[in-house]
């Protein structure tokens, strides 16, 4: 196996300013924000900014990982959180916060749980996996619907993600989780 050569002090700061440009257009405009701009704001060329990130996903994966991989782990504490249901409800809460970062994201995010070929499935996929056992707890604890997926709700996350904001009062997305968990919860 060969190891990747390491970048030069130029090509490190390029992809530095890379990655804060473009954490600040996609949280400004969304994630179908032009790459041509984020390239001009960090000062390089449309080629430098492909060279480091050969595609949109590419730049998200790279911009998102980090997060994904702490939403994981945060699940496999929470997995030792002595009321189950709330254990799921906290998770999926701090998972909004990150999907709720760049508009559109709710969109690749939920196609990549699908694609094994996208460049975020493995991050997506880990997290969900974690997820899971989250799930499993509140339904073996008898608080969570038995017939109930952790696909499927991270689906409702997306969808209250992204309609959250629609909603008055600034807790929208808090809000919509609160009344899917009131229907999902175990009469």
């Amino acid at each position: 196996m060969t190891e990747a050569k390491p970048m030069r002090a130029d090509a490190r700061r390029n992809y530095e300013r890379l990655l804060e440009e473009a954490r600040r257009a996609f949280a400004e405009h969304g994630v179908e924000t032009s790459l041509e701009d984020i390239a001009r704001r960090a000062g390089v060329g449309i080629g430098t900014l492909y060279r480091h990130f050969p595609t949109r996903e590419a730049l998200l994966e790279t911009l998102l990982r980090a997060r994904f991989d702490t939403h994981a782990e945060r699940a496999r504490e929470l997995l030792t959180h002595p009321e189950p249901l709330t254990a799921l409800q906290t998770w999926l809460g701090d998972l909004g916060d990150t999907t709720g970062t760049y508009r559109g994201l709710e969109d690749l995010t939920a196609d990549a749980l699908n694609d094994e070929t996208s460049r975020l499935y493995a991050s997506c996929h880990e997290m969900r996996e974690a997820a899971s056992h989250l799930v499993e707890r509140a339904q073996l604890a008898g608080e969570l619907r038995p017939d109930v997926t952790t696909h499927e709700l991270l689906l409702l996350l997306h969808g209250a993600s992204w309609a959250g904001p629609h909603l008055p009062g600034g807790q929208g997305r808090q809000r919509l989780l609160a009344l899917v968990f009131e229907g999902l919860r175990v009469s």
